[in-house]
């Protein structure tokens, strides 16, 4: 895995071969970074990344100047992988959680400008995220919430679906308050 964009562009991070997770491409990461530079200052904006996984998503965001960014995974190796990459890139912007992203969504108090999600592309309930993050209002007025899924998911009937990017295999359903 490496950092596409940002002071740390280029940057390889080892991950173990027996790392149960699927990183999101350096393709789609890259086309997905494109994309938010134009709407976002990132040294300005909160950022939560649920299902962190590998961490590649906050690892992006730091590396082009976010100032905050919570991340939330249940795998307790996948949350002391990225706090000890972050600590090595002295990344002190990432504060990484172990938790149930469900249950951590149904506590948080915070809003934040983007939320991207990355679950699972077999979660049961994959669908029911993008409700649980507008429930408990997570977002700012004018964030957005990015979903990873595979091709095999739609969520253009959702109210507050924007639109979809492909990239391979890898799919961004974006959606704004």
């Amino acid at each position: 895995m490496r950092i596409v964009g940002g002071t740390y562009r280029g940057r390889k991070i080892e991950v173990s071969k027996g790392f149960d997770g699927r990183p999101t491409t350096d393709f789609a990461r890259e086309a997905l970074f494109n994309i938010l530079a134009n709407h976002f200052d990132f040294e300005e904006i909160r950022v939560l990344d649920l299902f962190s996984g590998t961490g590649s998503i906050s690892f992006e965001f730091a590396s082009r100047g976010c100032r905050e960014i919570d991340l939330v995974d249940i795998n307790s190796r996948s949350v002391r992988f990225i706090a000890r990459v972050a600590a090595e890139l002295q990344m002190q912007q990432i504060h990484p959680v172990r938790m149930d992203v469900f249950r951590f969504l149904s506590i948080c108090k915070k809003q934040y400008h983007l939320i991207f999600a990355d679950p699972p592309y077999d979660l049961i309930n994959l669908e029911e995220i993008p409700d649980k993050v507008f429930q408990h209002q997570l977002l700012i007025d004018g964030g957005w919430f990015i979903l990873e899924h595979s091709r095999t998911h739609h969520f253009h009937h959702h109210s507050l679906f924007h639109e979809e990017r492909n990239y391979g295999s890898v799919h961004f359903s974006f959606f704004r308050v």
